[in-house]
Parts: C-alpha cells; sequence; structure tokens
C-alpha cells in the first residue's frame, strides 16, 4: 500500500463534569489508559503516523496527545474544527489536503463519522466503532488526493479492551 490511514475515536469521555458543551467534555480515566495504550501498541508494531490530525474536541486532541507521548511519535499534530461533528465527505476534504509526503496519516475523531468513514472507504459494511478503537485502511495512490470512497483496503482493526499493558514490554 502507498498510502495509510488510521482512523482513531477518542478515548472514553468523562460524562461527570461540569462543562455542558460536548466540544469541552473530557477523556475519562478508563479513556487515558486506553489512548496511551494504543499510541505505545502503534510504536510497537512499527506503525506510528507520519502526520497526524485530531478534532479540535478536548477529548480527541487528548486522546493524540496522550496516544503520541505514550508512543513518543516525533511526527506533527494538527488541530482542525473540520473534524468536529464532521460528515464522511468533510473528512475526505481534510484527507486530500494531506501533504504526498505523508505515508501514514492518523485522524483523531468521533461516532458515528468513524464507522462511517471506514464503510465508505472500504466500499461497505457495518462497522462498530468502539471509544479508543482504531482502523487502518490502505489505499494503492500516489497521492492523497486520490483516495476516495471504496477505493481503500481495510488493513487492520484494534480494539484497546482486546489489549493490556501487561501483554507488550513497553520499557
Amino acid at each position: 500500500m502507498k498510502k495509510q490511514l488510521i482512523l482513531f475515536r477518542h478515548g472514553k469521555s468523562d460524562w461527570n463534569t461540569e462543562t455542558s458543551a460536548d466540544h469541552d467534555r473530557p477523556v475519562a480515566k478508563r479513556g487515558v489508559k486506553a489512548a496511551k495504550l494504543m499510541g505505545r501498541l502503534l510504536t510497537l508494531a512499527h506503525r506510528a503516523p507520519d502526520s497526524v490530525v485530531t478534532s479540535s474536541a478536548i477529548r480527541a486532541r487528548t486522546t493524540v496527545e496522550l496516544a503520541a507521548e505514550a508512543g513518543n511519535w516525533t511526527c506533527p499534530i494538527r488541530v482542525t474544527d473540520d473534524l468536529y461533528e464532521a460528515t464522511p465527505a468533510k473528512v475526505l476534504q481534510v484527507m486530500h489536503l494531506e501533504p504526498d509526503a505523508t505515508h501514514t496519516l492518523l485522524f483523531s475523531g468521533h461516532e458515528p463519522t468513524w464507522s462511517e468513514m471506514t464503510a465508505r472507504l472500504i466500499g461497505g459494511g457495518n462497522i462498530e466503532f468502539p471509544t479508543a478503537a482504531m482502523a487502518c485502511i490502505g489505499f494503492e495512490i500516489p497521492c492523497w488526493t486520490s483516495a476516495n470512497f471504496g477505493s481503500g483496503t481495510l488493513q487492520w482493526f484494534l480494539r484497546p479492551k482486546f489489549f493490556t499493558e501487561g501483554d507488550f514490554d513497553f520499557a
């Protein structure tokens, strides 16, 4: 595959907070642990991204920042309002803006968009995208502007509940 897109759903939200705004909801303790686990897992699997774009929502930004720190990712992280409450068509537009030098791009965002986006990119199916899960979609394309619905192949799908920190040597 010439390009890979990793869709990373934010970690479990903390609903016991004083904020009433959805955009400002933080990550719960369980979400923090899962975000760190998934960040380390990507690095151990030699799948750390070259570039990250995250929704501006607090829970999505925090999730990707925790994953990047835990996995020692060195890539740039960009924050955008375009991935918050986005449609799959809008996500595709953001994807098309990515520089061609990026091989592995990670988007941090939300449901139901990630389930819909995954299904549309791979040409169909029903996807259940729990919190802190990741889907990797591969494309045989030379540049991100060539990515389109139905042109991707699901390479892997990981849920944090399948792993524990004890499963890996994180030292």
